[in-house]
């Protein structure tokens, strides 16, 4: 099995839990050197030995003076230093061999070799961006070098970035399939959050919902995030231009998101109306995440390490909360609120799997969680949040439908209220009319209704109203309306119906109602009805006045005797 590669230089977390919760939020992952990776022995010229000149350090002669390497030793003191490096080359690799760096961008690198008397310098063949603002530089080691040689590396520290340095050994072609592979993973993690990042925002160009604005501004930050704390964004085109903000690029931007999130979680979850304490709370974690973003100038006055204890805390208290808040909104009914659960629950397990794997081994094996488990995770938070927004959506429009619905129809019976019954009666005459097609209207009056309240009860009343509507609707198409027009009354609109057509189904409409028989008020109650009708190719007229000739006409059967159809005459000029 191959060898692993220690950890050189990289200094111990101080306060176990709080550096391990540092990685656990900002989504912690350092790149390491892959299995198949070989360690490289690394040796530090002590300081006593000034800056000596290049030759005497490649020709061997303080030899004697490095000692074992740490690179908090070597960055206590300002200025440049000198490393020894002992490879360990595969004899069996394929491929042309590499001595692997991987360092911050700041640090400023020569290697050499010893060659025929003379010093070479090595050639870097590869560059790749690396996790956390490393960089990973591939020096190509020449041909005729043994399996086992002796390097030297001078370092010059020029400004700030990434505090790590380690080495290994490996092949070009082993480094360029993972570049390409890790490359490429970043750039589709960035490419689907960017998708569904500007794909809200034109949404909400046309919606005009807040929550839009909400989810795309805080899915655009995290695919800032991913793309610079991965390394890719500061070799991407315009991106690049955060490369001197080193850390700064990717902790001021998932800060931010959190700042949105917690806007968002409040929104999404209708906290405002459930609980209008809690919403306020998100507001203010949503000030503090703002005040975090800021405080990240802090670290450019040594305070670094305490922004990033209070940055843990925050963090981590916030995605507790907002786990259990979700949990609780979901039980209270909210169909959204549990998709984002879901989301926000499986983002940080990969996250805490992350951090884990990064506190507790060497991290060796971490390459997996942070090239597919993270990118990913955040996807798929991405996507069913995405998917929470949408049933939110759903749920808001399916309320509006029932309330809109209530609002045109009658409580009691069901069907069309007058209101909404006056604007169907338009609507269909306006659509006749232009289709020049006929329309008729049936007017519906139970008869003797007040008698049965004044003797049964207002419920008996009620029961009737309620019992006329199903022989009623037995006889309409599907294309017929039927509405209250007030007390006892019902109107009928016949499209496309003449007075030939409309005449038997009132008959038969009326047969129907005095067949029915309302029980549980004493005896049986009976109910009949009078309908007048009236047809606009009869009368020549539209609208209302369909409804006033067909009212004149049940005036007419009532005298008649009830319990009969009577169609609307034109009236002589």
């Amino acid at each position: 099995m191959p060898a692993t590669v220690p950890r050189i230089g990289r200094p111990r977390p101080r306060g176990g839990l709080a550096k391990g919760l540092l990685g656990l939020i900002a989504c912690l992952s350092a790149t390491i050197a892959t299995a198949d990776d070989h360690p490289v022995e690394t040796r530090l010229l002590e300081t006593a030995a000034g800056n000596p000149p290049t030759a005497d350090v490649i020709g061997g002669s303080l030899d004697s003076r490095f000692k074992p390497f740490s690179y908090r030793e070597a960055r206590r003191h300002p200025g440049g230093f000198w490393l020894k490096l002992q490879t360990a080359a595969d004899p069996t690799a394929d491929g042309a061999p590499v001595l692997t760096v991987d360092k911050g961008r700041h640090l400023q690198m020569q290697v050499l070799t010893p060659s025929s008397g003379h010093s070479l310098i090595l050639p870097p063949a590869l560059e790749l961006a690396e996790f956390r603002g490393l960089h990973r530089v591939a020096y190509l080691l020449p041909a005729g070098l043994a399996q086992s040689a002796t390097l030297y590396a001078h370092i010059e520290p020029n400004g700030r970035g990434a505090e790590e340095l380690r080495f290994a050994t490996s092949t070009l072609n082993e480094q360029v399939a993972r570049g390409t592979e890790h490359a490429r993973m970043i750039a589709l993690t960035f490419g689907a959050l960017m998708a569904l990042a500007v794909t809200a925002l034109l949404i909400w160009f046309i919606l005009s919902d807040r929550l839009f604005v909400l989810y795309g501004t805080m899915i655009f930050l995290q695919a800032l995030y991913v793309a610079y704390l991965s390394g890719q964004g500061f070799d991407w085109p315009l991106l690049s231009y955060g490369r001197p903000l080193t850390s700064h690029a990717w902790n001021v931007p998932i800060a931010l998101s959190g700042a949105f999130a917690c806007l968002f979680v409040r929104e999404i979850a209708d906290l405002r109306k459930y609980w209008p304490r809690v919403y306020v709370i998100f507001r203010w974690l949503a000030v503090a995440f703002l005040l975090l973003a800021f405080a990240n100038i802090g670290s450019l006055f040594g305070l670094g390490g305490l922004i990033a204890a209070i940055g843990n805390i925050l963090f981590l208290g916030s995605a507790l909360f907002t786990i259990i808040v979700s949990f609780l909104a979901w039980r209270r009914g909210s169909r959204a609120a549990g998709w984002f659960l879901i989301a926000w629950t499986q983002l940080e397990v990969f996250t805490i799997a992350t951090a884990a794997r990064m506190l507790l081994t060497d991290g060796d094996d971490s390459n997996f969680l942070l090239y597919y488990g993270l990118p990913l995770s955040m996807v798929a938070a991405a996507v069913l949040i995405a998917l929470g927004v949408a049933d939110r959506m759903r749920e808001h429009r399916a309320a509006l439908s029932e309330a809109e619905r209530r609002a045109q129809t009658d409580p009691l019976t069901g069907v069309l209220n007058r209101r909404s019954l006056i604007e169907r009666l338009n609507a269909a005459c306006a659509r006749a009319q232009t289709r020049g097609l006929p329309i008729a209207v049936l007017f519906i009056d139970l008869d003797h209704f007040k008698q049965i309240n004044d003797t049964c009860g207002h419920d008996a009343g009620d029961a009737c109203l309620r019992a006329v509507i199903g022989p009623i609707q037995t006889e309409l198409r599907q294309s017929d309306v039927v509405g209250r027009y007030g007390g006892e009354e019902f109107v009928v609109i016949l499209s496309s119906a003449d007075e030939a057509a409309a005449h038997p189904i009132a008959e038969r409409i009326c047969r129907r109602v005095g067949e029915i028989a309302i029980d549980g008020f004493g005896h049986p109650i009976r109910v009949t009805c009078s309908i007048g009708v009236a047809a606009s190719d009869r009368l020549g007229v539209w609208g209302e006045q369909l409804i006033t000739h067909a009212d004149g006409a049940v005036y007419a059967a009532k005298r008649s005797g009830r319990n009969r159809v009577w169609v609307a005459q034109a009236q002589a000029a």
